[in-house]
């Protein structure tokens, strides 16, 4: 008799090794009986898997770690014992900012240095002539989009929470705010970039990896009671997630992986959108530029699975950079053990060895994160929310 599992999950490519695990039947192969529900926003997904309508959701990597701290929300401990993906995000803005970005750019259009002090001048400029501030898209306040965009506009000396809008809306509402001139930009993951400059709406400034060389985007989370009231069915769940990521990184299946996670119950958008997506090939203009990069979204490859806590690190940082909460060696802890890689490694028998890229962020500004020097992290940025 197999085991009912419950899981929410938001249309995102990202959410790829969930619904291929179900729909190839690799969770069947495990002995579960997993019903997807699609929602649409993060509140939705955070709250039913907070009192347990879901058993296991694919999930933002910080509101996992915010729900185990308590912040913005009731506290309730997450296990996110897989990753569901690493980068995949991407900054997308209307013709006219692009345009506006380019007149003023100094440098390579895919520097993320040189695009941050383009957006600078742009906001000056726009100020001394009395225009409204520029308006950006994120998809939840403890979101990677969040500090991503954050992170990018600082380095460039645009403070994000004076000179510029940040707003909140959930994935699949985004192109049609920046079609209809309501935002000038948002960062969002596949394929929601891609929706836009199909559209003609839209232009990919940057792939997150430019901003980030690696950086936990989604895991599979479970509450931590549960996950210890029923470790069998994780471990099954992670074996089936597992060889989901490792069916589509092969390169053959990916027109059979696309067409699956097209259909309008999973996330709904072209096959060929996908398919660009996790092949890291993306059209970034309307006029058919294309730009391709090996990290655009990583799902299986590179340890990309398995959950690292010096990611958690980096997302708690970024926390207390932008006011979220301050500093505590305790909540550290609490936020680096939410990423549970003892988990994957008994599940997958691996003892997470095979990969060398632990610890790694590869931010474009600023020192290399040290998880054990939150402090210097913070004190290398001169803009913030945080007391220095």
């Amino acid at each position: 008799m197999s085991t009912p599992v419950c899981i929410g999950f938001i249309p995102l490519v990202d959410a790829a090794a969930l619904i291929l695990a179900v729909d190839k039947g690799f969770t069947a192969a495990e002995g579960l009986d997993v019903t997807l529900v699609r929602e649409v926003s993060w509140s939705n997904v955070r709250d039913k898997l907070n009192i347990g309508l879901f058993d296991a959701a694919h999930l933002l990597a910080p509101v996992a770690i915010a729900s185990s701290l308590g912040l913005g929300h009731v506290k309730v401990p997450i296990a996110a014992p897989f990753n569901l993906g690493l980068n995949g995000n991407a900054i997308t803005v209307s013709p006219v900012l692009h345009a506006a970005l380019l007149a003023e750019i100094d440098g390579d259009r895919f520097d993320p240095m040189a695009t941050a002090l383009a957006l600078a001048r742009v906001v000056a400029k726009r100020r001394k002539s009395g225009a409204e501030p520029l308006t950006f898209a994120m998809t939840f306040p403890f979101s990677t989009h969040n500090y991503q965009l954050r992170f990018w506009m600082a380095a460039g000396g645009v403070n994000p929470d004076e000179d510029v809008r940040l707003v909140v809306l959930p994935p699949p509402y985004m192109v049609e705010s920046l079609a209809s001139g309501h935002v000038d930009g948002f960062c969002v993951g596949a394929p929601w970039n891609s929706v836009a400059v199909d559209l003609g709406v839209g232009h990919i400034l940057h792939f997150v990896s430019d901003i980030l060389v690696r950086a936990a985007e989604k895991v599979l989370a479970v509450r931590q009671n549960w996950s210890e009231k029923n470790p069998e069915v994780v471990a099954a769940l992670l074996r089936a997630a597992f060889r989901a990521a490792e069916f589509i990184e092969e390169p053959q299946n990916r027109a059979e992986a696309a067409h699956i996670l097209a259909q309008p119950e999973r996330i709904g958008v072209g096959a060929d959108i996908i398919q660009r997506t996790l092949d890291g090939r993306l059209k970034i203009s309307p006029d058919g530029t294309t730009r391709e990069s090996s990290r655009y979204l990583l799902l299986g490859r590179e340890g990309a699975a398995r959950p690292d806590p010096v990611q958690a690190a980096w997302l708690y940082a970024q926390m207390i950079r932008w006011g979220q909460t301050s500093w505590s060696p305790v909540a550290l802890k609490t936020a680096m053990a939410v990423f549970r890689p003892d988990l994957y490694d008994a599940a997958i028998g691996r003892d997470g060895n095979d990969s060398g890229v632990r610890g790694t962020i590869g931010a474009f500004a600023g020192p290399a994160f040290d998880s054990n020097d939150i402090a210097g992290h913070l004190a290398a940025f001169k803009i913030g929310r945080h007391n220095p």
